[in-house]
């Protein structure tokens, strides 16, 4: 089936470029995400305390999603359902644990195997966590031509790095973690610019940017949790230093966010690149109270409440994107394949669990066909799931229990479970939950994690 895949895509590569540069020109498209950056983190979102203007400026000449969904409650699983469009109980990663050396195999498709059928150059940075270096799931390996940062979701937890991976070899950085003269951030930004001044006019591209900030750091680099080089602008805020360095990664963010926008704008790409921000899940529940990481929600990272799995999503595509608009259309990570199929003129594989979101983006109503669906705990003490359909939301903590139901039009911080009141409604969501999980063997639901029984699973429930 591989093999099928990429002689199509060479053969339609061809034909696509050859025909294309002819008939339309297609979109570049870049992809910004952040890493564990809460629902109430942006100034667009609610925020009053950290400074977000460049984000804020996205919103500000795009549009702004009130209900847009991460893949999972945690990185590896969100990433996995936003390169392959399948939903979470679906996708071939579905937690952090257990760890694999590769997620992706041969036969899983990725946006950038999609985008590469239309002759685009797809190139990303930062957090890829979806095959290790030498493994079938390394990036390079499915569909991107470069790139440049973290294989390994364990060794993005280290600003400070001694080395990066660099296409298939690594950039070593000698004694970084003793000199910590070289914040890694920083060389993100600066490959995902080059990438961008290397590009063509007659060629499209794809860039995926998958920051690492603001998730916390490993605590070998950092006693908070939280590596940077500065606490700057807010070094003189009277908070604590835990908190200053929080709002300081943010900062860092916002401002990369923004010169990846200026340079597009600069190289007069602006009216024809589609620029999204976004974050991989909801934030931390250690992040300062006052700061309202999670803006109305409930829960955080982790969580299947809303707070764990709605982010900000954020796009701007000028003369395409009506400005300064707000929509509350439901979407979700699994809908960017089919829309940048869409975008790119071809067709997305067949058994995807995505919606095309292309009239959403231009500000049009969209209603969503289908329902949305997570779980999470697969080797954990609790197994978890949950399911958005139309207005409603489905969430059961543990497998037997009861599921509780919440009306988000009515009640988006999900205090009121109204599950007495809707058997209707919670008899269609408990058939949801019993049917959207697909089997898998890395994804046993229950038994063992690092060798030791974690609890029994049922499966007569």
């Amino acid at each position: 089936m591989r093999i099928a895949l990429v002689l199509a895509i060479i053969c339609l590569s061809f034909f696509s470029a050859t025909s294309h540069a002819d008939d339309v020109r297609l979109p570049n498209i870049v992809f910004i995400m952040a890493d564990d950056l809460g629902y109430g983190d942006l100034g667009c979102y609610g925020q009053e305390l950290i400074q977000t203007p460049n984000i804020d400026r996205l919103a500000t000449e795009g549009i702004r999603f009130t209900q847009a969904y991460a893949g999972g409650p945690v990185c590896a699983a969100s990433r996995a359902v936003l390169m392959t469009g399948l939903h979470n109980g679906h996708a071939p990663a579905r937690d952090n644990v257990p760890h694999y050396p590769s997620y992706l195999e041969a036969e899983d498709v990725t946006i950038a195997e999609v985008l590469k059928q239309a002759g685009y150059r797809c190139g990303g940075v930062g957090k890829w966590s979806l095959g290790d270096a030498g493994t079938v799931g390394r990036a390079t390996n499915q569909g991107f031509d470069t790139w440049f940062g973290y294989l390994n979701q364990d060794h993005a937890h280290f600003y400070f790095t001694d080395y990066l991976d660099d296409d298939e070899g690594r950039l070593e950085l000698p004694d970084n973690h003793k000199s910590r003269s070289i914040y890694s951030h920083d060389l993100l930004t600066e490959r995902a610019l080059k990438f961008i001044r290397e590009s063509r006019q007659d060629t499209p591209f794809f860039l995926y940017a998958a920051y690492t900030l603001p998730h916390f750091s490993s605590k070998d680099e950092d006693e908070h949790g939280l590596a940077i080089p500065s606490t700057e602008p807010y070094s003189n805020r009277d908070w604590d230093e835990r908190s200053k360095k929080y709002a300081a990664m943010v900062h860092l963010l916002d401002r990369d966010v923004g010169r990846i926008v200026d340079l597009i704008d600069k190289r007069g790409l602006r009216e024809n690149t589609l620029v999204i921000f976004t974050s991989d899940n909801g934030g931390h529940a250690t992040v300062w109270k006052e700061f309202n990481t999670s803006g109305p929600l409930r829960g955080y990272k982790r969580d299947l409440t809303e707070g764990g799995i709605r982010v900000p999503f954020i796009a701007r595509w000028p003369e395409t994107i009506p400005a300064n608009q707000t929509s509350d259309a439901v979407i979700a990570f699994q809908d960017m394949l089919p829309t940048f199929a869409e975008l790119a003129a071809v067709e997305p594989p067949t058994e995807i669990d995505g919606e095309s979101i292309v009239r959403a983006l231009k500000g049009e109503p969209m209603q969503r066909a289908g329902y949305l669906y997570w779980d999470y705990g697969h080797c954990r003490p609790r197994y978890d799931q949950a399911v958005r359909w139309k207005n409603w939301k489905g969430i059961r903590h543990g497998r037997g229990s009861n599921i509780q139901l919440y009306n988000l039009n009515e009640d988006i911080g999900e205090k009121h479970d109204v599950a007495t009141s809707h058997p209707d409604i919670v008899k269609r969501m408990s058939e949801f939950m019993g049917s959207a999980p697909r089997p898998s063997k890395q994804y046993p639901i229950g038994t063992i994690y690092r060798g030791k029984p974690i609890w029994k699973a049922d499966h007569s429930k």
